[in-house]
């Protein structure tokens, strides 16, 4: 009978052992990612930051690179029927008063008509470079920050394994569970940076790819307007 009751009590014991484990399991499964990422370290903090600024300039040189790309489809046709008819003032009205960037090119072209066709097609040049200028502004910030949040990552991982194993090398104190729920905690930053560098480099391809196609549009407008004003000597 004694035996009995010392079996029952041992796995009493188990149960009441493999219950907490359970129940830890759950508690870990109901961790936030906020608390996670609190466990990544102080450098999650310049990352944080980081990944903060590369939102920001993403945003406004999507508004940018948008506004100087926005075109109405009939603007060239408009302008060229202007030249054509004589019309100058006209067409130099309605450049002057349409905000994007290949109005402002042809502007310049109008104001230069009656000069030669290079001393305007140089004129368009530099206000195409100006205006090329204006939208690669800040873009390189999100490619350095590409670069450097998955860097500062890395540091907070090496910072983090060097505590670790300096606690465990102090103490004499470790196991495996322990050794394993430190590095894991420690990866976090270097996960977090290799995300930001990410999101960053993607951001910052997507603007150039955007900044290329507005730089076709300059290009092709600058071409149709020296045509325009070729026509007549044709």
């Amino acid at each position: 009978m004694s035996l009995f009751f010392l079996q029952v009590i041992i796995d009493s014991t188990k149960i009441k052992d493999s219950l907490a484990r359970a129940g830890q399991i759950v508690g870990q499964q109901k961790e936030s990612l906020w608390d996670i990422l609190q466990r990544g370290g102080p450098l999650m903090i310049p990352l944080a930051v980081l990944l903060l600024i590369a939102i920001f300039f993403f945003i406004e040189r999507v508004i940018a690179i948008n506004k100087a790309a926005k075109m109405d489809e009939n603007f060239m046709n408009i302008i060229r029927d202007h030249i054509v008819s004589g019309n100058v003032t006209a067409a130099r009205s309605l450049a002057k008063n349409t905000n994007n960037a290949v109005a402002r090119i042809i502007d310049k072209g109008i104001q230069r008509i009656g000069k030669p066709i290079d001393a305007i097609e140089r004129s368009m040049e530099n206000v195409g470079k100006l205006e090329l200028y204006k939208m690669e502004k800040n873009v390189s910030i999100l490619s350095v920050i590409g670069y450097i949040a998955p860097l500062f990552g890395f540091l907070g991982t090496i910072i983090g394994m060097f505590q670790l194993f300096y606690s465990i090398a102090s103490t004499g104190e470790y196991s495996i569970s322990n050794i394993a729920g430190g590095i894991y905690v420690k990866m976090i930053s270097s996960a977090s940076g290799l995300i930001i560098g990410i999101i960053a480099y993607v951001g910052y391809r997507y603007l150039n790819s955007q900044i290329d196609k507005t730089t076709n549009k300059m290009e092709a407008a600058s071409a149709e307007f020296i045509d325009v004003l070729q026509e007549p000597t044709r």
